[in-house]
């Protein structure tokens, strides 16, 4: 298959927490939106779908170009392959005066998720996983923040305590899916740490040591997250409120593991219908 012929698939996707929703400002939600759409795009680029690693890094390259070309004034020279991501994209990129540099760490991090993922290699320790949610997760909370006009150094550092925070919720909540597919997020270290081999974990055995292990992984994302939340009294009016039910929708996922007594290799927490009313019950409370 040639990289022209591979497909361009619109792919279903369970999210735990809200995107541009009625709690968003609405003059936002168009920017937002596209953000989101660049993002999970380019994420479905290195993960779904049975392409070879070459296939999709060729394709990463090719959406960093239309990436290119969306920040220049015409887009004249942007592909036909994603139009939809790249004509509101642009139009949020020069609209807002969106930092395209933090976009580019979005792909880097996406590049570097194939990468990983082809080598099985994983992560060293908790700092080089931190590095990665850096380009992977922050982001996105910085742009956020851009939109809303806050530039502040302490609001930056408290929405990267809680994007890290969500992403490392997102891993130990998907290790029963995301091991299978060679993803390993887990650290190596704390795996030596709590005695869990590598064949442990590819095997999905829920030992009582990788109990353990993902406790601790759980532990330090809740604490990660704490440290983020008086972010939520720092945002204006209806982004404050959206961005409490995102923290809570976080710590509730975190609730569900803790139920399943962390249990997550052999099992996958979702929050439920009636979720939404305990997260909005706390979010009150914040």
């Amino acid at each position: 298959m040639t990289l022209a012929h591979v497909p361009a698939a619109a792919i279903d996707h369970y999210e735990n927490f809200p995107v541009a929703s009625v709690l968003c400002p609405p003059h936002l939600r168009a920017p937002i939106s596209a953000i989101y759409h660049f993002a999970r795009t380019a994420d479905d680029i290195a993960d779904e779908g049975d392409l070879t690693a070459s296939q999709r890094l060729d394709l990463l390259d090719l959406y960093r170009h239309d990436l290119t070309a969306a920040n220049s004034p015409t887009m004249a020279t942007v592909s036909a392959r994603w139009p939809g991501v790249f004509s509101t994209l642009h139009a949020a990129i020069h609209t807002h005066a969106l930092p395209t540099q933090l976009l580019g760490d979005l792909l880097d991090a996406f590049v570097q998720d194939v990468q990983k993922t082809a080598s099985q290699s994983g992560y060293e320790d908790h700092r080089e996983l931190m590095d990665y949610c850096r380009r992977s997760a922050n982001p996105v909370g910085r742009l956020l923040l851009h939109l809303y006009g806050i530039t502040d150094s302490v609001a930056l550092t408290q929405s990267d305590h809680i994007c890290s925070a969500l992403q490392r919720i997102n891993f130990w909540q998907d290790l029963s899916i995301d091991i299978p597919r060679g993803r390993f997020y887990v650290p190596r270290s704390e795996c030596a740490r709590f005695g869990v081999s590598h064949g442990d974990l590819a095997a999905l055995r829920q030992t009582e040591n990788a109990t353990q292990l993902i406790a601790s992984c759980a532990h330090s994302a809740r604490a990660l997250m704490e440290k983020g939340i008086p972010l939520v009294h720092s945002l204006p009016g209806r982004a404050g409120w959206e961005l409490r039910l995102v923290v809570q929708g976080g710590l509730r996922i975190l609730d569900k593991i803790e139920a399943l007594h962390f249990a997550t290799l052999t099992q996958r927490p979702t929050l439920k219908w009636w979720d939404y009313p305990v997260m909005v019950w706390r979010a009150l409370w914040m």
